[in-house]
């Protein structure tokens, strides 16, 4: 598996889009990430709080470390001080914790809100009536220590491509729709993180802005002894 390579592919292949590759490197080993690196990736996505904060100090300082797995607010404090991008913003509860672990460092925390758009009930995230009525609401406007930025979603894991592209378009509709109304000055629309190694180029076909690629960067994840 050249990750040179596949890094190369997928970024001529995003040279046309105005999107960013989130190299997911969940159970990566440190010198396969190094490896990306050399190639020029900087941005990585770690589902794990443990394991995000135990890869961190061993890689470069200019890596940009986005949080992209569901998140538990006793663990938020950890990753607070270098995350780049939280992009599984699942509850009220969990920004309030973000907000309150960034303000005491000081620190401003860009943050995507997931919006469950699968067909699979496993899967996190608000619909679409509570995230509309959660940014149009006051409780945002206390958070001044978040940003939201943006909106995440994950489609139905299926062979199905009409089923995904479907789901994709239906996130890519509400972000456009809320980028079109008055917002509270700590949410933006400008990043979309939809789409994995699987179904990214339906993703990209829908408005991605941020893909996240595990498998199609690294080969397939190391199997536990």
């Amino acid at each position: 598996m050249d990750i040179r390579n596949n890094i190369t592919l997928i970024k001529n292949r995003l040279a046309t889009e105005k999107c960013e590759l989130v190299a997911v490197s969940k159970k990566q080993p440190i010198e396969k990430m190094k490896e990306a690196y050399d190639a020029g990736q900087r941005i990585f996505g770690e589902n794990k709080v443990q394991e995000l904060c135990m890869k961190q100090p061993l890689l470069p300082a200019d890596i940009l470390w986005h949080l992209i797995g569901h998140l538990q607010t006793n663990k938020v404090k950890q990753i607070v001080p270098f995350v780049s991008l939280i992009h599984s913003v699942d509850s009220y509860k969990l920004l309030e914790e973000i907000n309150k672990q960034a303000k005491k460092i000081n620190r401003i925390v860009n943050c995507l809100l997931q919006i469950h758009i699968a067909q699979e009930e496993t899967k996190f995230g608000f619909d679409e009536k509570e995230v509309i009525d959660l940014i149009q609401s006051d409780k945002i406007v206390s958070l001044d220590s978040i940003r939201i930025i943006g909106l995440m979603g994950m489609a139905t894991f299926t062979e199905n491509q009409d089923r995904v592209r479907t789901e994709f378009k239906k996130l890519k509709n509400l972000f456009n729709h809320l980028g079109q109304i008055k917002l509270p000055a700590q949410v933006i629309m400008k990043e979309l993180s939809m789409g994995m190694s699987q179904d990214y180029e339906i993703a990209l076909e829908e408005g991605s802005t941020l893909i996240r690629v595990g498998t199609a960067v690294f080969g397939s994840r190391p199997t536990p002894v």
